[in-house]
């Protein structure tokens, strides 16, 4: 694995403009690339971290969270204003339930009032305080897209996954949102979020044609984040990444050969109290060139993973993800779909495309991951997340938080792309990022994206 000291380490991008204060006042320019512009080019505004659920898997619902309950206040919301007409897209939801905000409606219409054409507005949703005339009032404000939580068609699952939803509460919402649709002649597209586990993950081919059949256009599909120990059973991805799998087929396909089975090397380990056999010598031996390899090439290899690792359950997830996708392209429903294992080539949306979160407190954030304290499971292992804060508003103005030096500079470190890939290193959990105070990680970089699953294609929201 390459170290701190290895010639992977970070280097400096000449195509990328310097993180020095005296660039941060250059952020004024005109720029194509949405991260450096003088306004951020995404909006994610968390109207409320209130609820009306309380599902089993959701980050509220775990120890230690520190997540505190409230509304945005008009002069919160009033100062993102100038950052309105130059916003190509605005969410409206973040831990909490939208819908739950009473002035939602009357944000949605200031909002398009100032934001330019082409844009959008729009939030996720539970669905359970969508009546006819709740579809109306948004249809009306010109809410451009709605996504409705569907994790189960199986009314059993659904309950189990969603405690207090039923099936029926979302078909309820998906008939109000049509007939809103066509009394006021909005283009509003209606979508659904499912997120796949080994539970329900059988299901999301029929999702589809559910939803289809009932005026959804689009759909997103996200793995699961399990926030409790007992929920990383549930995880339907394969841990290893896309290159450490190719890596491995190919070690797998000289083994075959050769009549070995990779896949009993550990247990061949432990066997240390009789002689190997030749056979068990020669497995041994063919995983240390392996590993030689994959050191020389400067891998990230979870080995115990990459052994054991179910392909089974991978080409499974495979099919039912190819059924989906012909489902959707059948029926026209506009579907993105997770990687089936992390990819080696990351790249995080939420900053390339210019994104900027705020809290219902006003705290101005960076991405999903770091907009909230908690603790969730990655590698089977605890890690503990603590949000990352680079001003408040209305103290300070949404332009001189996003143009300062140190939000730009951790943008700039993001976009080099330069970081390891900690969940499948061999050392995780490691005390760079598997500690309750985050400062770097094994490159110096200051970013906590080594360990982030949204830029390794695992994870998806509305955005």
């Amino acid at each position: 694995m390459p170290g701190p000291n290895s010639a992977c380490k970070p280097t400096s991008d000449a195509s990328l403009p310097d993180a020095s204060p005296a660039a941060a006042v250059s952020a004024a320019q005109p720029t194509a690339i949405p991260a450096l512009r003088q306004y951020p080019s995404r909006l994610f505004v968390e109207t409320t971290t209130r609820c009306n659920l309380k599902c089993r898997m959701c980050v509220k619902q775990t120890e230690g969270n520190c997540i505190v309950e409230g509304d945005m206040a008009p002069e919160v919301f009033a100062a993102l204003e100038p950052a309105l007409p130059h916003a190509e897209a605005l969410v409206l939801n973040g831990i909490g339930e939208p819908l739950l905000h009473r002035g939602l409606e009357a944000l949605i219409r200031r909002s398009k009032e100032l934001m330019p054409k082409g844009s959008w507005v729009g939030f996720q949703s539970n669905a359970l305080l969508l009546n006819q005339s709740r579809a109306l009032s948004l249809a009306e404000a010109g809410l451009d897209r709605i996504c409705l939580s569907m994790d189960a068609l199986n009314p059993d699952t659904f309950r189990m996954i969603r405690e207090g939803g039923e099936v029926a509460d979302l078909e309820n919402a998906l008939r109000a949102l049509t007939l809103a649709k066509a009394q006021t002649g909005s283009a509003l597209s209606i979508g659904l979020e499912f997120v796949v586990m080994r539970e329900n993950a059988g299901e999301l081919p029929d999702a589809l044609r559910w939803g289809a059949a009932r005026g959804v256009s689009f759909a997103v599909v996200s793995h699961l984040l399990p926030y409790e120990e007992m929920h990383t059973a549930s995880i339907a991805y394969d841990p290893n990444t896309d290159e450490a799998v190719q890596f491995f087929k190919q070690w797998q396909e000289r083994a075959a050969r050769e009549g070995l089975d990779l896949r009993r090397y550990f247990k061949i380990l432990v066997k240390y109290l009789r002689a190997r056999t030749p056979e068990e010598q020669r497995i041994v031996d063919l995983v240390q060139e392996m590993k030689d390899e994959a050191h020389d090439r400067g891998l990230f290899i979870h080995w115990n993973n990459l052994l054991a690792r179910d392909e089974a359950q991978v080409d499974e997830l495979g099919r039912i993800f190819a059924e989906a996708a012909a489902v959707a392209a059948e029926t026209g429903v506009d579907l993105q779909l997770p990687a089936l294992t992390p990819k080696s080539e990351r790249n995080c949306d939420f900053v390339d495309k210019g994104s900027a979160f705020i809290s219902w407190d006003g705290g101005v954030h960076n991405c999903y991951f770091l907009w909230h304290q908690f603790s969730c499971y990655s590698s089977k292992s605890k890690k503990y997340v603590k949000p990352k804060v680079f001003g408040k508003i209305p103290e300070q103005g949404i332009e001189e938080i996003w143009n300062s030096a140190e939000f730009r500079s951790y943008r700039l470190q993001v976009l080099g792309k330069e970081y390891p890939i900690c969940s499948n290193c061999n050392l995780v959990p490691c005390e760079y990022t598997y500690t309750e105070h985050f400062e770097q990680d094994c490159y110096a970089n200051t970013v906590a994206c080594g360990d982030c699953l949204w830029c390794m294609g695992l994870f998806s929201c509305l955005q």
